[in-house]
């Protein structure tokens, strides 16, 4: 586990596998529903490239809106209302 120096706190920061592993454990994720994370934790941490490839393996989808990334933890179709 690495630790990184903030402005005023320490933070402590999880293996890029665990956090991933965290993401698809949560009990949104196994409901099949939608989870919500920061695009600014996702390139930090696991980096944005290894991230849309497991979201793409789980046959899941995925939008970004003002730098946070909604996964929709299903193969159901996404369709943009307005």
């Amino acid at each position: 586990m690495r630790q990184i120096a903030g402005m005023s706190q320490m933070q402590i920061m999880l293996p890029a596998d665990i956090w991933m592993r965290q993401i698809f454990n949560a009990k949104a994720a196994r409901d099949g529903t939608s989870v919500r994370r920061s695009l600014h934790d996702v390139d930090r941490i696991v980096g944005r490239t290894r991230f849309l490839r497991e979201i793409t393996r789980r046959g899941y989808h995925a939008v970004e809106n003002a730098g946070q990334v909604i996964i929709f933890c299903n193969n159901q179709p996404v369709n943009i209302l307005c």
